[in-house]
């Protein structure tokens, strides 16, 4: 019997699992800190800190979607093999088809669910940790390019790289642009 609807239908489970885990191995990489990762975005705090980092919030709710998502993975190979493992008109393996069938749609609707009220919906901005990587960000001399000139604008750049010092502190140090100036063309909405 033909069991090609149901691997279908797992195919589009796994995709929608896949795509689920790697938005949650984002999440738990922008999350990552809080000193020495990204630090970008905060996570709700849903159970005590690491066992071994006091303070630490661990992303456990991105972390059980991605084991969803693994289980997901893992039922499509079963639904796969069990769809192939048929014989003309017959297949014997139908229960194990439709039991993880059911079982992907079930634990990967809980997981959705539970990403979207207990993570997605307390996620906040490190506007410190962000406002830092800008300050400090060598790109910003693409922005100043066409006002400093492409020679000033790699000296400062070079300079930025060399010494840990920022980019705005550096253009204006050397007198390249007025402080008013240089606000206005670093400006996130400019």
């Amino acid at each position: 019997q033909d069991c090609g609807a149901f691997v279908q239908m797992s195919g589009v489970l796994k995709r929608i699992a896949v795509k689920l885990s790697k938005s949650c191995n984002d999440l738990r990489l922008l999350s990552s800190g809080p000193r020495a990762g990204l630090g970008e975005i905060n996570l709700p705090p849903v159970q005590a800190g690491s066992s071994i980092m006091p303070g630490k919030v661990n992303p456990v709710i991105p972390e059980v979607v991605n084991q969803v998502a693994f289980e997901v993975i893992g039922n499509d190979v079963t639904i796969t093999m069990a769809a192939e493992a048929g014989q003309l008109q017959l297949n014997a393996f139908e229960p194990i088809i439709l039991h993880s069938l059911s079982e992907s749609i079930t634990h990967l609707r809980a997981a959705c669910l539970t990403l979207a009220e207990r993570c997605v919906s307390g996620i906040t901005a490190n506007t410190e940790a962000l406002r830092a990587s800008v300050e400090n960000s060598i790109g910003l001399v693409t922005a100043l390019n066409p006002h400093i000139g492409y020679t000033a604008a790699t000296d400062i750049a070079k300079e930025a790289l060399a010494t840990g010092r920022g980019v705005a502190e550096l253009v204006l140090e050397k007198g390249l642009l007025p402080a008013e100036t240089l606000t206005a063309l670093l400006r996130p909405e400019v």
